[in-house]
């Protein structure tokens, strides 16, 4: 039995090609070890038989963003919500096209944290011009939550939600509100505060029984199931 050596020098050896090349082929998920996929340069081969996939390509990865349907009831922390992240949580029906890498699920960074109790829409990405986005642009970026209610809306309440409310002795800036039914409230706004919808709610008369949060900016989480995640598709845009 031959010295095992790293796959990143045998598949160099083998094609022939240079080590940066056969480790790019590697970590784009191109490369099969006795029939499975191996994304790590440094595995240790010996004996077993190494193929490269007819349509391996040497374009460095793209880097990653992915939206994750943070399920109601959990309030976790970014790391927590993190760890959601996984190949068998992702959503069967993910349009995007991107075919999933090890590489995808490494320093993820989350950007614009949901209101305080609220399940929905998550966002964790690699790129930076995704993180650049999202952090200068966070106070005009609009957010949407859908909003279940209990109580009754006085006759200028949702006027008063549009428009007229205080929060921390300063009056907030105009909002969209209005309702989607009988027990849920559409709040679209920008610069959300910690706590601000409750706080509008509860000025109202308004119980907060859940909140869900649907879009950021141009983006939405469409028909993304709890506990789910996808990729950001090429062509979305925040």
């Amino acid at each position: 039995m031959s010295t095992p050596i790293r796959l990143a020098k045998r598949l160099a050896a083998t094609l022939p090609c240079s080590r940066r090349e056969a480790e790019l082929y590697i970590v784009g998920g191109w490369v099969m070890v006795d029939g499975l996929v191996v994304e790590e340069p440094q595995f240790m081969v010996s004996e077993q038989k190494i193929e490269l996939n007819p349509e391996a390509s040497l374009t460095p990865l793209e880097p990653a963003t992915i939206l994750l349907h943070q399920p109601a009831g959990t309030g976790m922390n970014p790391s927590a919500a993190l760890q959601l992240i996984r190949a068998e949580a992702r959503a069967a029906d993910d349009p995007s096209g991107i075919h999933m890498l090890k590489q995808h699920f490494l320093r993820l960074v989350q950007h614009i944290p949901l209101e305080n109790n609220a399940s929905g829409m998550l966002i964790f990405t690699q790129d930076w011009r995704a993180a650049r986005k999202l952090s200068e642009d966070a106070v005009s970026l609009e957010q949407e939550y859908i909003v279940e209610v209990a109580g009754v809306l006085p006759p200028e309440g949702l006027k008063l939600l549009n428009h007229g409310l205080t929060l921390n002795g300063r009056i907030l800036p105009p909002i969209k509100v209005s309702w989607q039914n009988e027990t849920r409230l559409r709040f679209a706004l920008k610069g959300v505060q910690p706590g601000q919808i409750a706080h509008m709610c509860e000025s109202v008369g308004l119980q907060v029984l859940a909140m869900k949060r649907i879009r950021i900016g141009r983006v939405a989480m469409g028909k993304l199931q709890s506990g789910q995640w996808r990729y950001l598709m090429p062509h979305e845009k925040f």
